[in-house]
Protein backbone atom coordinates (compact mmCIF):
# COMPACT_ATOMS: atom_id res chain seq x y z
CA UNK A 1 0.00 0.00 0.00
CA UNK A 2 0.93 3.94 0.03
CA UNK A 3 2.17 5.63 2.81
CA UNK A 4 3.66 8.76 3.53
CA UNK A 5 7.45 8.11 5.34
CA UNK A 6 9.84 10.56 7.09
CA UNK A 7 13.19 8.82 7.32
CA UNK A 8 14.84 10.88 9.63
CA UNK A 9 14.27 13.30 12.55
CA UNK A 10 14.32 17.07 11.19
CA UNK A 11 13.66 16.50 7.43
CA UNK A 12 10.75 18.75 6.10
CA UNK A 13 9.63 16.25 3.39
CA UNK A 14 7.46 12.88 3.48
CA UNK A 15 8.31 10.74 0.99
CA UNK A 16 5.22 8.81 -0.99
CA UNK A 17 5.82 5.36 -0.81
CA UNK A 18 4.33 2.16 -2.54
CA UNK A 19 5.86 -0.53 -0.63
CA UNK A 20 4.67 0.03 3.00
CA UNK A 21 3.01 -2.45 4.42
CA UNK A 22 0.91 -2.48 7.83
CA UNK A 23 1.86 -5.21 10.35
CA UNK A 24 0.85 -6.14 13.85
CA UNK A 25 -2.05 -7.53 13.07
CA UNK A 26 -3.31 -10.35 14.92
CA UNK A 27 -5.85 -10.84 18.43
CA UNK A 28 -7.49 -8.18 19.98
CA UNK A 29 -5.83 -5.53 16.70
CA UNK A 30 -7.95 -4.63 13.91
CA UNK A 31 -7.11 -3.20 10.48
CA UNK A 32 -8.40 0.16 8.98
CA UNK A 33 -8.53 1.44 5.44
CA UNK A 34 -8.29 5.01 6.04
CA UNK A 35 -10.83 7.45 4.22
CA UNK A 36 -9.63 10.68 5.88
CA UNK A 37 -6.52 12.22 7.63
CA UNK A 38 -6.13 15.37 9.78
CA UNK A 39 -2.62 17.43 10.12
CA UNK A 40 -2.43 17.79 13.74
CA UNK A 41 0.62 20.04 14.99
CA UNK A 42 2.49 17.45 17.35
CA UNK A 43 2.78 15.53 13.41
CA UNK A 44 4.96 19.08 12.94
CA UNK A 45 6.29 18.51 16.21
CA UNK A 46 7.38 14.97 15.87
CA UNK A 47 8.80 15.55 12.68
CA UNK A 48 10.98 18.61 13.80
CA UNK A 49 12.22 16.17 17.11
CA UNK A 50 10.27 18.42 19.74
CA UNK A 51 8.02 15.59 20.37
CA UNK A 52 10.37 11.98 20.83
CA UNK A 53 9.44 9.32 18.27
CA UNK A 54 11.61 6.83 16.91
CA UNK A 55 12.38 7.03 12.98
CA UNK A 56 11.43 6.61 9.99
CA UNK A 57 7.75 6.54 11.12
CA UNK A 58 4.18 7.43 9.21
CA UNK A 59 2.70 10.92 10.65
CA UNK A 60 -0.98 10.86 11.75
CA UNK A 61 -2.95 10.28 14.42
CA UNK A 62 -5.94 12.28 13.57
CA UNK A 63 -8.07 9.18 10.81
CA UNK A 64 -10.95 7.63 10.56
CA UNK A 65 -12.26 4.79 7.91
CA UNK A 66 -13.88 1.40 7.88
CA UNK A 67 -12.70 -1.79 9.46
CA UNK A 68 -11.33 -4.01 7.21
CA UNK A 69 -10.66 -6.58 9.53
CA UNK A 70 -10.74 -8.33 13.38
CA UNK A 71 -8.67 -10.30 15.08
CA UNK A 72 -9.55 -13.17 17.81
CA UNK A 73 -11.26 -12.04 21.01
CA UNK A 74 -12.60 -8.74 18.84
CA UNK A 75 -16.45 -8.56 19.42
CA UNK A 76 -17.40 -5.15 19.42
CA UNK A 77 -16.57 -4.36 15.94
CA UNK A 78 -16.62 -6.18 12.63
CA UNK A 79 -15.58 -5.31 9.08
CA UNK A 80 -17.62 -2.63 7.40
CA UNK A 81 -17.60 -0.23 10.94
CA UNK A 82 -17.60 3.07 10.11
CA UNK A 83 -14.75 4.32 13.10
CA UNK A 84 -12.47 6.65 13.81
CA UNK A 85 -9.33 6.77 15.43
CA UNK A 86 -8.25 7.45 19.09
CA UNK A 87 -4.89 7.76 19.76
CA UNK A 88 -4.31 7.19 23.48
CA UNK A 89 -7.19 4.60 24.13
CA UNK A 90 -7.67 3.53 27.51
CA UNK A 91 -7.32 0.35 29.22
CA UNK A 92 -9.51 0.76 32.27
CA UNK A 93 -7.49 -0.84 34.71
CA UNK A 94 -5.22 1.11 35.48
CA UNK A 95 -4.81 3.69 38.37
CA UNK A 96 -5.85 6.68 36.54
CA UNK A 97 -8.69 4.60 35.05
CA UNK A 98 -9.82 3.91 37.93
CA UNK A 99 -9.47 7.72 39.25
CA UNK A 100 -11.75 8.33 36.42
CA UNK A 101 -8.99 10.30 34.49
CA UNK A 102 -8.86 7.94 31.53
CA UNK A 103 -6.83 11.10 29.47
CA UNK A 104 -4.26 10.18 31.24
CA UNK A 105 -3.89 6.21 30.62
CA UNK A 106 -0.18 5.04 29.86
CA UNK A 107 -1.60 1.85 28.01
CA UNK A 108 -1.69 4.15 24.36
CA UNK A 109 1.50 5.00 24.31
CA UNK A 110 2.83 1.44 25.31
CA UNK A 111 2.35 0.76 21.67
CA UNK A 112 4.12 4.17 20.25
CA UNK A 113 7.59 1.71 21.00
CA UNK A 114 6.25 -1.34 18.16
CA UNK A 115 6.96 -0.52 14.36
CA UNK A 116 3.41 -0.33 13.13
CA UNK A 117 4.57 -0.94 9.19
CA UNK A 118 7.06 -2.51 7.49
CA UNK A 119 8.87 -1.95 3.89
CA UNK A 120 12.05 -3.86 2.40
CA UNK A 121 14.72 -4.11 4.39
CA UNK A 122 13.45 -1.93 7.22
CA UNK A 123 10.36 -1.27 10.36
CA UNK A 124 8.72 1.91 9.95
CA UNK A 125 6.93 3.31 13.37
CA UNK A 126 3.60 4.76 13.37
CA UNK A 127 3.43 8.20 15.12
CA UNK A 128 1.69 7.95 18.32
CA UNK A 129 1.24 4.09 17.86
CA UNK A 130 -0.97 5.03 14.83
CA UNK A 131 0.10 6.55 12.13
CA UNK A 132 -2.83 7.74 9.48
CA UNK A 133 -0.87 9.01 6.69
CA UNK A 134 -1.33 5.59 4.94
CA UNK A 135 -3.85 4.14 3.36
CA UNK A 136 -4.52 0.91 5.61
CA UNK A 137 -3.06 0.83 9.41
CA UNK A 138 -3.42 -1.89 12.24
CA UNK A 139 -4.24 -0.66 15.74
CA UNK A 140 -5.55 -2.30 18.93
CA UNK A 141 -9.33 -2.44 19.15
CA UNK A 142 -9.66 -0.03 21.41
CA UNK A 143 -7.81 2.87 19.46
CA UNK A 144 -11.26 2.41 16.61
CA UNK A 145 -13.77 4.15 18.36
CA UNK A 146 -17.31 3.64 16.08
CA UNK A 147 -18.96 6.13 14.62
CA UNK A 148 -22.86 7.61 13.57
CA UNK A 149 -23.62 7.45 10.30
CA UNK A 150 -24.31 10.56 9.74
CA UNK A 151 -20.78 12.07 10.62
CA UNK A 152 -18.43 11.94 7.49
CA UNK A 153 -15.14 10.62 7.99
CA UNK A 154 -13.02 13.99 7.18
CA UNK A 155 -15.00 15.46 10.56
CA UNK A 156 -14.61 12.25 12.74
CA UNK A 157 -10.95 12.34 12.05
CA UNK A 158 -10.57 15.79 13.45
CA UNK A 159 -12.70 15.02 16.95
CA UNK A 160 -10.13 11.92 16.72
CA UNK A 161 -7.93 14.82 18.43
CA UNK A 162 -7.66 18.58 17.38
CA UNK A 163 -11.42 19.27 18.53
CA UNK A 164 -11.32 17.21 21.28
CA UNK A 165 -8.39 18.40 22.44
CA UNK A 166 -9.46 22.45 22.08
CA UNK A 167 -12.98 21.78 23.20
CA UNK A 168 -11.61 19.70 26.03
CA UNK A 169 -9.53 22.45 27.31
CA UNK A 170 -12.56 24.85 27.54
CA UNK A 171 -15.19 22.82 28.72
CA UNK A 172 -13.66 19.96 30.49
CA UNK A 173 -10.19 22.00 32.35
CA UNK A 174 -10.60 25.29 31.87
CA UNK A 175 -14.16 24.94 32.13
CA UNK A 176 -14.87 28.14 31.47
CA UNK A 177 -17.70 30.34 32.88
CA UNK A 178 -20.68 32.34 31.02
CA UNK A 179 -19.58 36.04 30.68
CA UNK A 180 -15.91 35.46 31.38
CA UNK A 181 -13.14 36.95 28.84
CA UNK A 182 -10.93 35.00 26.87
CA UNK A 183 -7.75 34.73 25.08
CA UNK A 184 -6.54 32.11 22.86
CA UNK A 185 -2.73 32.48 21.98
CA UNK A 186 -2.30 29.68 18.81
CA UNK A 187 -5.27 29.95 16.01
CA UNK A 188 -4.34 26.55 14.13
CA UNK A 189 -7.47 23.83 14.34
CA UNK A 190 -6.56 23.05 18.11
CA UNK A 191 -6.50 27.02 18.85
CA UNK A 192 -10.00 27.19 16.81
CA UNK A 193 -11.31 24.50 18.74
CA UNK A 194 -10.53 26.19 22.04
CA UNK A 195 -12.42 28.98 20.97
CA UNK A 196 -15.76 27.15 19.79
CA UNK A 197 -15.62 25.35 23.12
CA UNK A 198 -15.51 29.05 25.21
CA UNK A 199 -18.47 30.39 22.63
CA UNK A 200 -20.28 27.42 23.49
CA UNK A 201 -19.50 28.06 27.42
CA UNK A 202 -21.17 31.50 26.94
CA UNK A 203 -18.17 33.35 26.77
CA UNK A 204 -18.52 37.32 26.48
CA UNK A 205 -15.01 38.16 24.80
CA UNK A 206 -12.86 35.77 23.28
CA UNK A 207 -9.61 37.81 21.54
CA UNK A 208 -8.05 35.38 18.94
CA UNK A 209 -4.01 36.01 18.84
CA UNK A 210 -2.23 34.41 16.15
CA UNK A 211 0.61 36.21 14.16
CA UNK A 212 -1.01 34.83 10.26
CA UNK A 213 -3.22 36.71 9.48
CA UNK A 214 -5.19 34.52 7.71
CA UNK A 215 -5.68 32.69 10.98
CA UNK A 216 -6.75 35.77 12.78
CA UNK A 217 -9.53 36.02 10.32
CA UNK A 218 -10.45 32.41 10.23
CA UNK A 219 -10.64 32.56 14.20
CA UNK A 220 -13.49 35.89 13.55
CA UNK A 221 -15.49 32.87 11.29
CA UNK A 222 -15.21 30.64 14.44
CA UNK A 223 -16.42 32.77 17.30
CA UNK A 224 -13.51 35.17 18.18
CA UNK A 225 -14.80 37.99 19.08
CA UNK A 226 -12.01 40.06 17.92
CA UNK A 227 -8.26 39.34 16.50
CA UNK A 228 -5.27 40.61 17.27
CA UNK A 229 -1.47 40.01 15.79
CA UNK A 230 1.13 39.35 19.14
CA UNK A 231 2.29 42.65 19.45
CA UNK A 232 -1.50 43.82 19.97
CA UNK A 233 -2.28 41.74 22.81
CA UNK A 234 -1.75 44.43 25.42
CA UNK A 235 -3.71 46.80 23.67
CA UNK A 236 -7.07 44.06 23.91
CA UNK A 237 -6.16 43.18 27.46
CA UNK A 238 -6.13 47.30 28.28
CA UNK A 239 -9.35 47.94 26.13
CA UNK A 240 -11.38 44.82 26.82
CA UNK A 241 -10.02 44.30 30.69
CA UNK A 242 -9.42 47.34 31.93
CA UNK A 243 -5.60 46.22 32.35
CA UNK A 244 -6.65 43.49 34.64
CA UNK A 245 -6.05 40.14 32.56
CA UNK A 246 -8.24 37.90 31.01
CA UNK A 247 -10.51 35.30 32.68
CA UNK A 248 -8.93 32.53 30.96
CA UNK A 249 -5.89 32.57 28.64
CA UNK A 250 -5.70 29.67 26.87
CA UNK A 251 -1.62 29.39 25.32
CA UNK A 252 -2.25 26.82 21.87
CA UNK A 253 1.40 26.93 20.80
CA UNK A 254 3.96 24.47 23.21
CA UNK A 255 6.58 26.90 24.16
CA UNK A 256 7.73 28.58 27.27
CA UNK A 257 7.61 32.34 25.41
CA UNK A 258 4.35 31.97 24.76
CA UNK A 259 3.55 30.40 28.36
CA UNK A 260 5.06 33.65 30.00
CA UNK A 261 3.24 35.87 27.37
CA UNK A 262 -0.04 33.61 28.22
CA UNK A 263 0.85 34.27 32.31
CA UNK A 264 1.15 38.16 31.63
CA UNK A 265 -2.30 38.40 29.95
CA UNK A 266 -4.57 36.36 32.98
CA UNK A 267 -6.01 38.52 35.88
CA UNK A 268 -4.78 37.70 39.41
CA UNK A 269 -7.16 34.67 40.36
CA UNK A 270 -7.58 34.01 36.18
CA UNK A 271 -6.97 30.47 35.01
CA UNK A 272 -3.74 29.63 32.44
CA UNK A 273 -4.38 26.81 30.25
CA UNK A 274 -1.52 25.24 28.66
CA UNK A 275 -2.55 23.06 25.81
CA UNK A 276 0.53 23.08 23.09
CA UNK A 277 2.41 20.28 23.30
CA UNK A 278 6.33 21.50 23.95
CA UNK A 279 9.49 19.99 24.35
CA UNK A 280 11.14 18.61 27.20
CA UNK A 281 13.89 20.51 27.17
CA UNK A 282 12.10 24.20 27.27
CA UNK A 283 11.33 25.49 30.74
CA UNK A 284 8.47 27.65 31.80
CA UNK A 285 9.79 29.53 34.78
CA UNK A 286 8.16 32.00 36.98
CA UNK A 287 9.43 33.19 40.37
CA UNK A 288 7.93 32.22 43.66
CA UNK A 289 6.37 35.34 45.04
CA UNK A 290 4.55 35.82 41.44
CA UNK A 291 3.19 32.09 42.14
CA UNK A 292 2.09 32.67 45.62
CA UNK A 293 0.84 37.29 44.96
CA UNK A 294 -0.82 36.18 41.94
CA UNK A 295 -3.03 33.22 42.82
CA UNK A 296 -3.27 32.16 38.72
CA UNK A 297 -4.55 28.52 38.01
CA UNK A 298 -1.79 26.83 35.72
CA UNK A 299 -3.88 24.14 33.97
CA UNK A 300 -2.19 21.76 31.86
CA UNK A 301 -4.70 20.14 29.38
CA UNK A 302 -3.97 16.72 27.67
CA UNK A 303 -6.09 15.24 25.06
CA UNK A 304 -8.97 18.03 26.09
CA UNK A 305 -8.52 16.69 29.78
CA UNK A 306 -11.30 14.31 30.07
CA UNK A 307 -13.00 11.07 29.00
CA UNK A 308 -11.78 10.99 25.41
CA UNK A 309 -15.39 8.34 24.40
CA UNK A 310 -17.31 11.01 26.17
CA UNK A 311 -15.76 14.03 24.69
CA UNK A 312 -15.83 12.48 21.41
CA UNK A 313 -19.79 12.51 21.72
CA UNK A 314 -20.38 15.90 22.89
CA UNK A 315 -18.46 17.26 19.83
CA UNK A 316 -20.67 15.28 17.87
CA UNK A 317 -24.24 16.39 20.04
CA UNK A 318 -22.52 20.13 19.52
CA UNK A 319 -21.96 20.07 15.97
CA UNK A 320 -25.29 18.42 15.30
CA UNK A 321 -27.00 21.30 17.06
CA UNK A 322 -24.62 23.56 15.19
CA UNK A 323 -23.20 24.97 18.43
CA UNK A 324 -19.74 24.05 16.20
CA UNK A 325 -18.38 24.38 13.28
CA UNK A 326 -16.54 21.61 12.10
CA UNK A 327 -17.03 21.50 7.88
CA UNK A 328 -14.79 24.95 8.13
CA UNK A 329 -11.97 23.12 10.06
CA UNK A 330 -11.60 21.15 7.19
CA UNK A 331 -10.68 23.74 4.57
CA UNK A 332 -8.43 25.61 7.44
CA UNK A 333 -5.86 24.32 5.41
CA UNK A 334 -1.66 25.82 5.92
CA UNK A 335 0.96 25.75 3.33
CA UNK A 336 3.84 23.68 4.32
CA UNK A 337 4.26 22.17 0.93
CA UNK A 338 6.86 18.89 1.67
CA UNK A 339 4.21 17.42 4.00
CA UNK A 340 1.24 18.70 1.86
CA UNK A 341 2.31 17.50 -1.11
CA UNK A 342 2.87 14.55 0.00
CA UNK A 343 -0.44 14.14 1.48
CA UNK A 344 -1.97 15.60 -2.35
CA UNK A 345 -0.51 12.39 -3.89
CA UNK A 346 -2.32 10.30 -1.29
CA UNK A 347 -5.27 11.93 -2.17
CA UNK A 348 -6.87 9.95 -5.30
CA UNK A 349 -10.42 9.27 -5.72
CA UNK A 350 -11.68 8.24 -2.35
CA UNK A 351 -8.50 6.55 -1.35
CA UNK A 352 -7.71 9.40 1.10
CA UNK A 353 -9.47 12.65 2.01
CA UNK A 354 -6.77 14.55 3.89
CA UNK A 355 -8.41 17.73 6.33
CA UNK A 356 -5.41 20.43 7.22
CA UNK A 357 -6.02 21.62 10.46
CA UNK A 358 -2.66 22.84 11.73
Amino acid sequence: MRAAVLHEIGQDKLDVLDDVEAVGFGPGKVRIRIRATGLCHSDISAMTGVLPQPAPFVPGHEGAGEILDVGDGVTSLAPGDRVLVCWLPACGVCPSCKRGQTHLCLAGFMNAGTPNFKRPGAEVFGFAGTGTFAEEVVVAAGCAVPIPDDVPYEIAALIGCGVTTGLGAAINTAKVEAGSSVAVIGCGGVGISAIQGARAQGAAQIVAVDPVASRREAALTFGATEAVSPSELDDAKQRITGGEGFDYVFEVVGKSATARTAYGATRRGGTLCVVGAGAMDDFFQLNMFELFFDEKRILPSLYGGGDVLRSYERAVALWRAGRIDLEGLITHRVPLAGINDALDQMRTGEALRTCITL
